[in-house]
Formats: structure tokens, sequence, C-alpha cells
């Protein structure tokens, strides 16, 4: 009896001890914190009150919040300050109250890179090279790219008043503008490349990137789509939801997309398809490039994984990690990584930064993009769910390595003399193909550059002499070439004719088109390039 009773009463008598030491522990915790949040307020009293020189509070405070993200060591976390936040809001939701002008800083001015087609400033007949003069009785000056920005901006409706500068004009040209919803598109065109073969590219995973996608395939389908082309070579990446919806698109119903897993139960989650394959008759080639990330990671995996398409081009980014917003006092956001994504076999999309090649072993492709060799030794194996080996280890890694145009070393070191100089040299590229344009009303895409047009370009940089001279500037023409056509079809037939443009120095998208000829349908496209690949396994 004495023993039933003691045992229940040590027990109790434990049990208050150890909830008592639990309970000490964590007021010790919880003051041993406070303590902390104490000593760094003294610090900031000290330095503001004491320091020799004068300095910002609240910058001690800003400095205070980015050593601590600093410290973990994940470049996706940071702090926003609510005017950053509203900027990167606008890129997410794909829409503000505006104008619709592109602008950035040249030559003291603030100017007009390009005007959106369809958009308040394309139709009041502001066009790329005009200087802005005066906002809204503002001199413009003195004025940064922000500042404009913010002036131009504005709730659809208002109106926003104007001077600008135009090439040619000598006095200033007012114009008086009423702001509308500007929509930034995710898919900024669609074409039909070849007979029944269509191109559709993704240029970024914002609030209507489903939507926008769905209606371009629905277009190309009434021009008699028989093969697509998804190019998200340099697609950033963007919204979840939106990376789930574009590839539900393409997918049978209740199959796996993504799955994010992370420390808190609320973010390990796997998302799935909900409708059927909207276009299952329709092979798909996926392109993607070293600058693929993010939710473009996520249709590229999810639809390579199924089989459902072959992706092409280099490996992606490895950008597979999922970043919360924590509103904050005043406005201000934190963006946190709090999970990571798998595609639906299982291979982790983010890649160890400690294991990417060093940037020093690449090449230039003709476009000036770093393009860094692809190692796929030491990859982990998995198989596709149907069957097919896939490489994880970060990033999507193609099923068919197609590397861009590239420049010669003697080529990519001329380049490399004229990035020196690449603020004068952008500057001067734009204000050519803006003169060109006018001076070249009936050009038509598919044009080249002449070598009297290369030596008057190279003409209008007197500042370059001694840095940059005409030998290494003419080893360097190929890729100069190139910049010039595009700019110069950027201002007149905009983002489509740029792209049409370009195509001829584009093997990748031409790799895209002769597997789609020669593929009736989505297995025969999955053979074709497994066959492609093999040899080129065998070539190397």
């Amino acid at each position: 009896m004495r023993r039933g009773v003691f045992a229940p009463v040590a027990v109790v008598a434990f049990a208050v001890m150890a909830g008592g030491w639990l309970l000490q522990e964590g007021v010790d915790r919880a003051s041993n914190i406070y303590v902390r949040i104490r000593v760094l307020q003294e610090v900031v009293d000290h330095v503001e009150s004491s320091f020799v020189d004068d300095v910002d509070a609240a910058g001690l405070y800003n400095s205070a919040i980015d050593g601590l993200i600093r410290d973990l060591d994940d470049p996706h976390s940071s702090f926003l300050p609510a005017d950053e936040y509203e900027n990167l809001s606008i890129r997410i939701e794909g829409e503000y109250g505006g104008v619709g002008l592109e602008v950035v800083d040249r030559g003291g001015w603030v100017t007009v890179v390009s005007a959106m087609s369809g958009t308040p400033g394309q139709r009041a007949g502001i066009r790329a090279g005009d200087q802005f003069f005066e906002i809204e009785g503002i001199p413009a000056d003195t004025m940064v790219t922000e500042e404009a920005v913010e002036l131009l901006r504005g709730p659809p409706g208002t109106e926003v008043t104007v001077k600008m500068l135009r090439p040619g004009v000598e006095e200033p040209i007012e114009f008086t503008i009423e702001r509308a919803t500007i929509l930034l598109r995710a898919v900024p065109f669609a074409l039909m490349l070849e007979p029944g073969i269509g191109y559709v590219p993704l240029q970024t995973v914002s609030e209507t990137s489903s939507r926008e996608v769905r209606a371009a395939v629905d277009s190309l389908r009434g021009e008699g789509l028989e093969g697509l082309i998804l190019d998200l070579r340099g697609n950033p990446g963007g919204l979840l939801d939106e990376g789930i919806a574009v590839s539900d698109l393409f997918l049978e119903a209740e199959l796996p997309i993504v799955e994010t897993r992370g420390r808190a139960a609320r973010q390990s989650q796997t998302y799935s398809s909900s409708s059927p394959d909207q276009y299952r008759d329709v092979p798909i080639v996926v392109l993607v490039d070293g600058t693929s990330a993010s939710a473009s990671e996520i249709i590229a995996g999810a639809l390579q994984d199924h089989d459902r398409a072959v992706v092409v081009g280099e490996t992606t980014y490895g950008k597979g990690s999922v970043q919360s917003l924590f509103r904050l006092t005043g406005g201000d956001v934190l963006r946190l990584t709090t999970a990571r994504w798998y595609t639906p076999v299982g291979r982790l999309i983010d890649r160890d930064r400690d294991a990417v090649v060093d940037v020093t072993e690449h090449e230039l492709a003709i476009s000036g993009q770093v393009v860094r060799p692809t190692v796929l030794d030491g990859r982990p194996e998995y198989e596709s769910l149907g069957g097919r080996t896939l490489l994880g280890g970060g990033g999507i890694t193609p099923d068919l390595y197609v590397a861009p145009e590239t420049l010669s070393p003697e080529e990519a070191e001329a380049v490399y003399r004229v990035f020196r100089r690449a603020g004068g040299f952008t500057a001067a590229l734009f204000n050519y193909a803006v003169a060109f344009v006018q001076d070249h009303p009936n050009a038509q895409p598919g044009f080249a550059v002449r070598d009297s047009e290369l030596e008057d370009f190279y003409e209008t940089l007197p500042e370059w002499r001694g840095e940059v001279d005409r030998d290494e500037f003419m080893n360097a023409q190929r890729w100069v070439r190139y910049l010039m056509e595009r700019e110069i079809a950027l201002q007149a037939w905009g983002d489509a004719g740029q792209f049409q443009q370009s195509r001829r120095h584009d093997t990748q998208l031409a790799t895209a088109i002769e597997l789609l000829q020669a593929a009736p349908s989505t297995a025969d496209l999955i053979a074709r390039v497994a066959a492609a690949a093999n040899e080129q396994d065998s070539g190397s």
C-alpha cells in the first residue's frame, strides 16, 4: 500500500520539478532573447548619440536586419521596403495604373525605350527615343528613372501632362495622357513558325500566365497547330500557383505536378493537376537555358517527368525554393525561404550553389550571355513516369543538350573589351536604332546590317578612342551586328519582329522545329530525342 501511494506521489513530484525546470528554461530563454534585443537597442542608441559622425538611426536598424538575413546564407530571402514591394507586386500581378512607357536613364535624361502597344503613351504618339523635359510641370533634367515612374503612375482615369524632347524637333512637345490599367504580358506574342509548328514564349510566371498560354495555344490550334514549342528561356519564374496552372494545361487530371517540403508542416504539400490535358494530341518541346528559373522549372520538370514533353537546351538555373511574404509594420515586407520544390519523381530543383561550375569555365553566346558547361558526372539518376532516365542534382537537365551559337575566344575577348564601356555602347545602340528606323521606313524583318552601317555605328562612338580601337571593334562585329539587328527590329516591329529577326542565329529553336517536323506524336518525339541524345553521347 505504501508502494502504491509512493509511486504516484513520486511521479507528481517529478512532474512538478521537471515542469518547473522546463518553465524556468523557457523563462531563461525568453529572458535571454529580451536581453539581446535590449543590447541591440542600446548599441543603436549609443552609436546614434555618440559616434563621431552623424548617422541615420533608421539606416542602423536596416543594417541590422540586412545582417540578420545575410547570415541565413540564402540569396532568395530579403527585406523589402514598402516601395520595393510595390514594384515586386506589379511584376507578380502583371498590372498597374500608368501610361505604358518603358523608361531608362540615358545621357542624363529619362528616356523612353519603348511605348507598349495599345497603351495610352503609345496612342498619344510618344515613341522610343523621346526624352522627358517636364512631368506635371516639374523639370525632368535632374530626375532619375524612379522619380519619373512615380509621377507617371497613378489611378486609371486620371491625367498626367508631360513635355518631351524629340530628336530633330527644336521645342519640347506637350502631351496630356489619360492613365489606364497597364497589363504586363506574360506571353507577348504567339506565332506559327512553320506549317503546323507553333511557338509560345512564356516570359514570366505571373497571375495571368496560364490564361495567356491557353489563349495563345488555342489561337495557334485554330491555325492548324500540330506541334508546340513552349519557350521558357530567360523566364525567371514567379508564382507557384501559376506554375502549377500552366503545367495543368498539358497534363491529365490528378497527376502530381510539384511537391514542396519545408520545416513547418503547412509548407509540405503535393500539388496535382485538376483537369484533363487540353492538348493531348499536340507533342511539345520545352526550350530552357541557364536563366530559366523558379516556377518555369516547375513547368519543365513536371512535363518532363510525366513524359508529356521533351526538354531541349541547357540545364536550368536551379532556383527551387519557395518564398513566403510576411507583411511588417509600416508596409515593409520580409521575403523568406520557407520550403523547397521537388518534381513529381522526387528530383530536387534547388541547386547547391557551392557545386556550381566556376564562372571562368565558360563560352560566350552570340547574344553576349555566358554559356557554362553542363557537368553530368555524379548527378543522381531518376526514372520518369514512363521509364526514361532523368538526371537530378539541381535544375532541370534537358533531354537533349543544345548549346546556343557561340563566339570564338578571339571574338569573346573583343566583346569583353566592349563590355567595359557597356553603358555608352547600349545608349549608342539605342540611339542608332531609333535613327535607323526613321531613316529606313521600308525595312522588313530579315534585313542585314551592312558593312557601311557597322562603320557608321562605330563612328558614333568617338569617346572609345584609346580604349576600343577599330580592329578590336571589328573583331567583335558578329556580336555587334546581332545586337544592332535586334535593337532595330525591336524599335521597328516590337517583340515579335525582334524574335523573327534573330531566328537565324537560334540553334536551339532550329533543333526544336526539326524534331517536331519529324515527330507526329509525343511517343515519336521522345524516341527521336532519345536517339539524338545517344548519338550525342557517342560523339563525345
